[in-house]
């Protein structure tokens, strides 16, 4: 895979947890909250203004940091893994 498919599939699946996020603030079955920030922490590698929005929610809201904090390690470790697989190639 090239790095702009990789990129672009980066986007989408981040676009699509900020979605899923906000259905789940209307739906009871769907945790919107935590789409949402790991839609934000998603594309937080591609987009500035979802880092400082990541960071205004980190500095204002404890609890949701602790959330945070786990997505983005479950990110960082998935987005890894996509680019070393690449460079074994």
């Amino acid at each position: 895979m090239t790095r702009a498919v990789k990129k672009a599939l980066v986007l989408v699946v981040g676009w699509a947890f900020i979605l899923l996020g906000i259905a789940g603030l209307f739906l009871p079955v769907l945790q919107g909250i935590l789409f949402l920030m790991i839609g934000l922490v998603i594309l937080s590698t591609e987009y500035v203004w979802a880092h400082h929005l990541l960071t205004k929610v980190r500095a204002q809201f404890p609890k949701i940091a602790e959330t945070a904090d786990k997505a983005k390690e479950k990110v960082t470790h998935w987005l890894r893994r996509i680019y070393r697989h690449e460079e074994t190639r």
